[in-house]
């Protein structure tokens, strides 16, 4: 499985997908009113970095049209994504247009990869001299691209909290997670079934 790496010296913001296409689609309530917030959020999480997220803040400010259309195209791969891996997590296939539209967006991603050198070792990264504003989607569609192909998709899981369609990568130790989040899901739901329980046993006759 190709992993494209943060640079060392990203500060990262943990999500709770396991994945950065999961957390993309996951979050999509952060990012999805302005470029603006997607470029923050794209900082916040690693896609990328401080310089990088000052020079394509730039750009846009001169490219309004363009800036509309990387929001547009950042919505609708999150559609995308929470289609295919939706669909996965309840023990459906995948739908085949659904496939067809990420395969049409691989080619462009796949021509920005660099072969770098760090230290000792050779890596995967970006081409340091594209800033397109689009960039922060590039890992985005890679790392769901390479999902669907990795061995830890088998612990795809969708969280099990009302009203939540978030999805994860079940990565603990015995495979049990329920919740995307256990503070906020996982928290509501066993505060729901206690007072539920409490009302149960209050109209109890003595």
């Amino acid at each position: 499985m190709i992993k494209i790496e943060p640079k060392q010296g990203t500060t990262i913001v943990k999500l709770s997908g396991g994945d950065w296409s999961l957390d993309f689609a996951n979050t999509w309530w952060e990012w999805e009113t302005s470029y603006t917030h997607l470029l923050e959020w794209s900082q916040r999480v690693g896609l990328v970095d401080e310089q990088q997220a000052r020079i394509m803040a730039q750009k846009a400010e001169s490219s309004p049209d363009e800036q509309q259309d990387v929001l547009e195209r950042a919505i609708s791969l999150r559609t995308l994504i929470q289609s295919i891996f939706w669909a996965l997590a309840h023990g459906q296939p995948a739908n085949n247009d659904d496939l067809a539209r990420l395969n049409a967006l691989l080619p462009h991603v796949l021509s920005k990869q660099r072969v770098i050198r760090d230290g000792d070792r050779f890596m995967w990264d970006w081409d340091e001299q594209d800033e397109g504003l689009d960039r922060m989607l590039w890992p985005v569609i890679h790392a769901a691209a390479e999902l669907l192909m990795a061995p830890d998709l088998q612990w795809l899981k969708a969280c099990q909290g009302e009203e939540c369609d978030r999805l994860f990568l079940d990565l603990s130790r015995n495979h049990s997670r329920r919740w995307c989040e256990m503070q906020h899901c996982g928290m509501l739901v066993k505060s729901r079934r206690h007072y539920a329980k409490k009302r149960l046993s209050r109209a109890k006759p003595a």
